[in-house]
């Protein structure tokens, strides 16, 4: 490969990312602790509000991903694999640019994600993904037609002001990097049967953080 097809642009890429998992309310593992049955697998989502890839703008694509593993995810942790959805809508270039960035060879964050949990990857596909996250974070959605059905809720209850979110900032084990807020809810789907992942599960955890990357580095 020449040195000319190795060098990254200035990138950036900010958003939303949401997850349903098998954890039980709240994940441990945003606390960076080990998850609740010893293992895990779910679903993860990426929306991208903004972003561009040098010239290449990014704008409202989405990347899914399946993913599992055994012990604590940011300490010792096996059987890590996962499979990854590339959003349809996407022409050559801004497929080549979502490689680069969620693959972690364009840096920042994923970079730093990618050498921490080192998954197999079981599987890549490019295929319509849905989206929908409300703007008051009361519900978020993604979907594969066929193959992947993820809802949740934000979490209330009878102390939780009308309107308001359970949220935090400065988690320990914050899935889309430092200085992020997060959204508790509750999954109230979780279908999944794509590249050996199967399960069919609700009332789980699930989150939506805030994501905003730049690079390379």
């Amino acid at each position: 490969m020449s040195e000319a097809a190795t060098i990254v642009p200035a990138w950036r890429v900010a958003g939303d990312w949401f997850d349903v998992c098998k954890c039980n309310i709240p994940c441990p593992c945003s606390f960076a602790q080990p998850p609740t049955y010893g293992d895990c697998d779910g679903v993860l989502v990426w929306h991208i509000r903004e972003g561009h890839y040098g010239e290449v703008q990014l704008d409202g694509l989405n990347v899914l991903m399946l993913g599992s593993f055994v012990g604590n995810v940011w300490a010792e942790h096996s059987d890590a694999y996962a499979a990854v959805f590339l959003d349809e809508r996407a022409d050559e270039g801004q497929l080549g640019a979502l490689q680069m960035i969620f693959g972690g060879q364009a840096g920042s964050w994923p970079a730093q994600l990618v050498t921490m949990l080192g998954p197999e990857m079981r599987g890549m596909d490019v295929a319509p993904i849905e989206v929908e996250i409300a703007d008051d974070r009361a519900t978020w959605r993604a979907a594969v037609p066929g193959r992947i059905e993820a809802r949740a809720e934000a979490l209330t209850g009878p102390t939780t002001p009308d309107g308001t979110r359970v949220q935090s900032t400065g988690l320990p084990g914050c899935e889309t990097g430092p200085g992020q807020l997060a959204t508790w809810g509750r999954a109230t789907t979780d279908q999944v049967d794509a590249f050996g992942f199967t399960w069919n599960r609700a009332g789980r955890s699930s989150k939506t953080i805030t994501f905003d990357w730049s690079g390379p580095g």
